[in-house]
């Protein structure tokens, strides 16, 4: 984890959308990010994602430096990686990749927030049972690339047992106690945080018993 990314000012009164989705969201007829996942549509202007969600911070995990020697000059490429989330259900995890690196940055905040997911926080630790969402309802694990993330859940006040990628993902989605086991080449930053994020994903998959009724 490199640094902290200066959140820039967003205006819904200035924002003028282009697409049909960003067109509701700027009318009021969509409310929240869930009303956007629950019609299945895809978020193609992270205007939606600001005005959706205000309160999303980010922070960047790597900044990967490439150089190649060419034939005139030694060139040099950026990959940033970064996780943004409101510490309440929403995660994103998004790399971009460029020449220079402040473009870079916003590209990868951008390709976050493009991604972002919506979690079922709650307490599926049999030795708590306390009903709180502050940890996952069931264990899940994602995998990306050689990288593969366990992650169960925790009683309270277990805190996050992870190391420092996955735990910075996991406090961004709002997930206050678990246990995590990861194994493969979690020395890859990207693919680690991609194995978290993955994991998360998949409790978005699960359906409530009073949805299906």
């Amino acid at each position: 984890m490199e640094e902290e990314i200066e959140k820039q000012e967003f205006s819904v009164e200035n924002w003028q959308p282009k697409t049909k989705l960003g067109k509701m969201v700027k009318e009021g007829r969509i409310t929240s990010i869930e009303q956007i996942f629950a019609l299945g549509k895809p978020i193609k202007e992270i205007e939606i994602v600001d005005a959706l969600l205000p309160k999303l911070e980010n922070q960047v995990l790597e900044i990967a430096s490439v150089q190649r020697m060419t034939k005139d000059t030694r060139k040099q490429k950026y990959r940033i990686t970064v996780v943004v989330g409101d510490r309440n259900g929403h995660v994103g995890v998004g790399v971009g990749k460029g020449i220079e690196r402040k473009p870079t940055l916003e590209a990868a905040i951008k390709d976050a927030k493009l991604h972002i997911i919506s979690i079922k926080l709650g307490c599926g630790s049999w030795e708590c049972n306390c009903g709180m969402p502050h940890s996952l309802p069931i264990k899940t694990h994602g995998r990306c690339g050689s990288a593969e993330v366990h992650i169960k859940p925790a009683p309270r006040g277990v805190g996050i047992v992870a190391g420092p990628i996955a735990k910075a993902v996991l406090e961004l989605a709002g997930v206050k106690d678990v246990w995590t086991f990861a194994r493969g080449r979690t020395r890859d930053i990207y693919n680690t945080a991609m194995a978290t994020y993955m994991a998360l994903k998949k409790l978005t998959e699960m359906k409530n018993p009073e949805e299906i009724k």
